[in-house]
């Protein structure tokens, strides 16, 4: 298929869609502002617009929306969010009838690393002597990282208004890698930092003599009940990391759908995929379409595949 499909129609929506790009992909906007794009495929030729397929990233609570047909489909980071609405955990108060159409392949850990002068050796601790910690995070409390920190925090019993309560500190940051974080890491007014996106960050701070802390295993039972999975990052993935550590999966970016969705439509949306993937940007975990319909180290998924995408991989000779 050609880069862009000819006609005057498909130029102005290329228009639309770079003007749309450009705006929510501005560095300088705050996570909790105009980030998100929602894509609607329908008919304009008439007073109203008819919507067909209205896709959509943003928060894992949106899910809420697929399932109640507001949006056809959403994205979301990580897979471990769509397993708890598949669930009914964590967020979600009742299972959601979620149903993955394809997962975009992308490794990473989320990780608890605290500097050794703290003397602190687990999170425990932390509640334990009251410790005046000065942690780094995100700075939109409703962005994943901080839910997951919540669910964690909550298993330790304690919150972050009770970390600042007894003289702790919070450095907030836009993205993990952001300047003001590691201009912190440099400076050493960081203790600890909380948070995904290895690859912006991680070794900077294990080079600056950070060290990642593990769970027990009773909070990660806890985790996993909700719907987090429990893995490592392997020795040599980053130069300063001495041994391999276990922590929490942070991979995948299923986009998703409600069951309800005609098996034919879902069909459609990995056929576009497939016809697509050479305009499509992919990470380096990225080891070909069918990967998009598997439980690989890149794309968990512990929620079913939608029956017209199961259709389409096993018609093209994937494994799911």
């Amino acid at each position: 298929m050609e880069p862009l499909p000819r006609g005057a129609n498909f130029q102005r929506a290329k228009l639309l869609w770079e003007i749309g790009l450009h705006i929510a992909g501005d560095p300088n906007t705050p996570y909790y502002g105009p980030r998100d794009m929602c894509i609607t495929v329908g008919s304009g030729s008439g007073e109203n617009l008819k919507p067909w397929l209205r896709m959509s990233t943003g928060s894992p609570i949106l899910a809420h929306a697929v399932c109640r047909g507001e949006l056809e489909m959403a994205m979301v980071n990580p897979s471990g969010f769509l397993t708890q609405a598949y669930r009914g955990t964590g967020l979600f108060s009742q299972p959601l009838p979620v149903r993955v159409l394809a997962n975009y392949p992308s490794w990473d850990r989320y990780v608890h690393i605290i500097h050794p002068r703290t003397g602190l050796k687990s999170l425990a601790e932390i509640k334990e002597k009251k410790y005046p910690l000065r942690l780094s995070i995100r700075e939109d409390a409703t962005h994943s990282t901080r839910v997951l920190l919540d669910q964690t925090l909550a298993i330790y019993g304690f919150t972050l208004k009770d970390l600042e309560s007894w003289g702790g500190s919070l450095q907030l940051n836009g993205g993990p890698g952001d300047e003001r974080r590691m201009q912190a890491i440099k400076d050493e007014t960081i203790d600890a930092i909380f948070d995904e996106g290895l690859i912006l960050w991680f070794d900077a701070a294990l080079a600056a003599g950070m060290r990642p802390i593990t769970l027990e295993d009773w909070a990660f039972e806890k985790l996993q009940a909700l719907g987090w999975r429990k893995v490592k990052i392997p020795l040599g993935r980053y130069p300063h990391l001495k041994e391999e550590h276990i922590c929490i999966d942070y991979s995948g970016w299923p986009l998703y759908t409600r069951a309800s969705l005609p098996d034919k439509d879902a069909y459609k949306v990995c056929d576009a995929i497939m016809a697509r993937k050479d305009e499509i940007f992919w990470e380096d975990s990225f080891t070909g379409v069918g990967q998009l319909g598997q439980d690989t180290d890149a794309t968990p998924r512990d929620v079913p595949l939608h029956p017209g995408a199961e259709k389409w991989y096993r018609e093209h000779g994937f494994k799911v």
